[in-house]
């Protein structure tokens, strides 16, 4: 260890320069995967605060934001009759398109009746629609917009006055609002229209249980909430993890080139240091650990810097752009430290080869 100290503090710029490129691909790599698990729970936040466990679909349809579903107009009052169901709350939602300020921003409607839920599960400012032109806006999409309690937003085509701002329906792909299903019915002219229902199992029955009971209702499948959920996760984790984890490994990649870099670097400049210990007896294992040992610093003291990094840089884009959810869990933080280890290890790889191709003869003789 004193070896590998003093190698790496003889060029103080060079170890500042390793110790923050380290940093910087730590800090990168949780950053990309906190907004990961951030988008994940985003794209599951409805189904994760909406009543019930099972979900009635229209048959084909196993998720809620990829595709439409429309039920048969008797399937609400047929639910309800089943044994095992102790509620019942039908939704209907569907993609829409807003035009804000002159710009066009996705949303997904959700038309629901507050007497059996399906609606906004936090609200920061405000109430609940109590008329067919009222709506309970995403209070991060408003404050992008400027749009304040008692505002207008055209929906389709109908103003409606904004009477709740809602807390955690957001994400950078889109933003939920909430309207009463009749007045949802009205905007899409489909008068009675459902897209799922929502069911509580009664006290003792099973989600499995009352997900099999419900499967024979004509026209509809019923699928676990928890397994819709996991359909919306897989499908919108298939066009956006892929490219995410591959500039993960990128960071990853970058990190050990610099560790090795400056370890290589500083190996080659003491080959005849190496040497010498080499004749006075020293073994190659002795020396590897010296050429591991200043990587281990330098990796280590990035990868602690860059944990510290990567939550200031979270807090400041969720500050910035509200719309993007970093989550950042410790059990990650311990993984940074575990990659810090691993750039080490990589990165004394090749100073390794050069201090075992060391010949004393060569140094003595030069």
């Amino acid at each position: 260890m004193f070896l590998a100290r003093r190698n790496l503090f003889k060029e103080k710029t060079r170890l500042a320069l390793s110790i923050g490129g380290v940093a910087l691909a730590v800090m990168l790599v949780l950053v990309l995967n906190g907004f990961l698990t951030g988008m994940y729970r985003q794209i599951t936040s409805y189904l994760d605060h909406s009543p019930g466990s099972v979900v009635i679909a229209q048959r084909g349809v196993n998720n809620m934001l990829g595709a439409t579903s429309l039920l048969p107009p008797d399937t609400v009052d047929e639910a309800g009759k089943i044994d095992g169901v102790a509620g019942v709350a039908p939704i209907l939602s569907q993609f829409i398109i807003l035009d804000l300020h002159g710009k066009k921003q996705p949303a997904y409607m959700v038309g629901y009746l507050s007497e059996r839920g399906g609606g906004p599960w936090k609200l920061a400012e405000g109430r609940e629609p109590e008329a067919d032109d009222e709506v309970v806006f995403d209070s991060v999409l408003a404050a992008r917009h400027e749009i304040r309690l008692g505002g207008l937003i055209e929906i389709m085509g109908k103003d409606f006055a904004v009477v709740g701002l809602s807390e955690g329906t957001t994400s950078w792909m889109t933003s939920f609002f909430f309207i009463r299903k009749s007045a949802a019915e009205s905007l899409l002219r489909a008068p009675g229209a459902t897209s799922f229902l929502l069911v509580t199992p009664a006290d003792g029955e099973s989600p499995e249980a009352a997900r099999d009971r419900l499967g024979d209702l004509p026209g509809t499948q019923a699928v676990l909430k928890s397994e819709m959920a996991a359909n919306d996760y897989k499908l919108f984790a298939r066009y956006f993890s892929a490219p995410l984890q591959l500039m993960t490994g990128i960071a990853f990649l970058v990190g050990t080139l610099i560790v090795g870099l400056v370890i290589y670097t500083a190996t080659v400049e003491r080959q005849r240091e190496y040497g010498v210990l080499k004749a006075i007896g020293a073994r190659n294992a002795v020396l590897y650990r010296v050429v591991a040992a200043q990587a281990l610093i330098a990796a280590m003291a990035g990868a602690i810097l860059g944990v510290g990094l990567a939550y200031a840089a979270g807090e400041w884009i969720m500050a910035a752009r509200p719309q993007f959810l970093i989550v950042l869990e410790p059990m990650e933080s311990a993984r940074a430290v575990v990659i810090g280890l691993g750039m080490a290890l990589a990165a004394a790889l090749f100073p390794a080869r050069v201090v075992a191709g060391v010949a004393p003869a060569e140094v003595f003789r030069k």
